[in-house]
This record gives structure tokens, sequence and C-alpha cells, in this order.
């Protein structure tokens, strides 16, 4: 009995991990929108995430696992590489640019089209069977057509308003008519859904990548480490190019640095732990399908602190907030 018990508590870690990371990801879609509001850069809160996340998580692995980590190979250090940019510098720049032209809600509910990208990329590389004729392959098929429909309804959907609880606790408030007519432009909302679909798309190459690293090098430490550090690297030179004005780069005790330590250390540096174990134990598909959790945390939390207007489909432009 003992026995059993023990193996359906090892059997349900993975998800239970699963559960936990995506409502810190949520944490990290209102944090970002706390702080692109604030007026920080968002290539610099990319760069400064992942700095932050390299100085929490390479110390950990050099402790962890130096004696126990295969040797570094120059395909091991490419996978690295990749984990970083579509992972890292990639994915999380395209994010943060939909996220500023939309909110937390649309960019986070976009990432559902993750699990159904995923899958095809999988299907492709054979890490995942189709298997049209049993009814769970039935089951992933209609998975991805119900995530690639909900993605087209999001964008192009005029749907009411969901009248929830609020409170008085509203965080943001835009600074100039501006950025609030901007965050509003029927342009501004496409061009923000296509960033999202393009980082669904980088986000879904990483998990691929991290699934095929975990084979060649299965310590998880040692991994994220590898891939924070290239990333940090691929965001300062990004950054770097994009923005000479150095005071961007400045942080203070205020909510930007709040942001880039909740992301670095927390996000960045322990979640993406988790899911290399995930991964290495059940899949990048089954680490992908968690993702509409995030959804629903993040729909909450919007609602609740930062006064976002929920609505089914996108909204008309007198709205800037869509679920």
């Amino acid at each position: 009995m003992g026995g059993k018990l023990c193996n359906i508590v090892d059997g349900a870690k993975p998800g239970i991990v699963m559960v936990a990371v995506q409502l810190v990801f949520g944490g990290v879609n209102i944090l970002y929108k706390l702080a692109i509001n604030d007026g920080m850069n968002t290539r610099v809160l990319v760069a400064y995430r992942f700095i932050f996340a390299t100085a929490f998580i390479s110390p950990l692995a050099f402790i962890l696992e130096r004696r126990s980590s295969p040797r570094l190979t120059w395909m091991i250090a490419l996978q690295g590489f990749l984990c970083g940019l579509f992972g890292g510098a990639l994915g999380q720049n395209l994010y943060l640019e939909s996220l500023a032209l939309t909110s937390a809600t649309f960019s986070a509910a976009m990432l559902n089209l993750i699990p159904a990208v995923t899958f095809i990329f999988a299907i492709f590389l054979g890490l995942e069977k189709l298997g049209i004729r049993t009814w769970a392959g039935k089951a992933k098929v209609a998975g991805t057509l119900l995530g690639i429909g909900g993605a087209m309804v999001l964008t192009f959907y005029k749907g009411p308003q969901i009248n929830i609880w609020s409170t008085k606790v509203h965080l943001i408030n835009y600074k100039d008519q501006h950025v609030a007519a901007s965050h509003r432009g029927m342009d501004n909302h496409v061009l923000g859904s296509l960033l999202a679909v393009a980082s669904c798309f980088s986000y879904a190459i990483w998990l691929i990548i991290q699934a095929k690293m975990g084979e060649r090098y299965p310590c998880q430490y040692s991994s994220t480490a590898l891939m924070c550090a290239a990333a940090t690297v691929q965001a300062i030179v990004y950054a770097t190019c994009m923005e000479r004005n150095w005071s961007t780069w400045k942080l203070g005790w205020n909510i930007r640095l709040f942001t880039v330590a909740y992301t670095g250390f927390l996000a960045s540096g322990f979640m993406v732990t988790l899911i290399s174990w995930c991964i290495r134990k059940r899949g990048p598909l089954f680490v992908s399908i968690f993702n509409p959790l995030m959804l629903v945390f993040v729909a909450i939390l919007g609602s609740l602190i930062l006064d976002e207007k929920l609505h089914l489909g996108r909204s008309p432009l007198r709205s800037p907030f869509y679920l």
C-alpha cells in the first residue's frame, strides 16, 4: 500500500511542479505590465532578467552538479546557445513587445498556441506519435485545432465584456493619453497578436531543443545555467545595439528592480530548472499543455489589481483588454 502511494505521488510530481510554474509565470506577466507602464524599456528588462538569472543559477549548478555533469561538448554548447535564443532573448523580446501593445491577459491567452505548435513540431521530429486512429490521437488533433482557432478568435472577434468581481486596488495608470491611445489602436492590436504568435513558435522550438539537450546533458541546473548565460549575452548585445541611452539601464528601489529580480531569480532561474526536469521526465508536449493555466491566473490577477476589463474575444477599441 505504501509503495503504491509513493508511486502515485512520484507520478503526480511533474504535474504539481508545472502548476506551480504557471502560477509564477502568471506573476511575471503582471510585473511585466507594471514595469512597462513605469517606463522601463522592454529590451533592457529582458537583459536584466537573464543577468539576474545567470547570477542565481550558475553558483547552484557549480555546487550541485560539478561532479556529476557530463563533459561539455560543442553540440551541447550549441544547444544551450539555441535554448538561450529561442527560450530566452528572442522569445522574451517578442513576448514583451506583444505585452506592451496589448494586455497581460491577452498575451497570456495567446500563449495557448504553444501546445499546438509544440505538438506539430514534435510530430515532424518524431518526438510524438500522432496515432490518429486512437482516441488519444484524435484528442491531440482536436486540441491543436482548438488552440489555433482560439487564437484566431482572440485576434479578430469582437466579444461582449465579462463582468466579474473587482477591487479598489488598481496598480496600473497610464502616464499619458498617448500611451493609452496607442494600446487601443487596431494596428497595434494586430501587430501585438503577430508578435505573440511569433513568441509561441520561439518557445515551442525551445521546448523541442531542450528535450534533445536533456538526452545528452541530463543536468537541469547546469543546462539552465548554460541557457541563461547564452541568453544574457544575446539580450545585452541586442539591447545595447537598439538602446544607446544609458539612463534606460538605471534601476532603483522600485517596481523595475522587483520585476527583474522576480523574473530573473524565480522565473528564469528556478522555474526554468523545474521545466527542464519536467521535460526530461515527461517530454516537451506535457510541459506545454499546462500553459492555459497561466491565462486563468493572469486573468484573475489582472482583473483584481490592474483593472483589466475582460472580454470574450477582441474588445471594441474603447477598451484595451481581452480574454
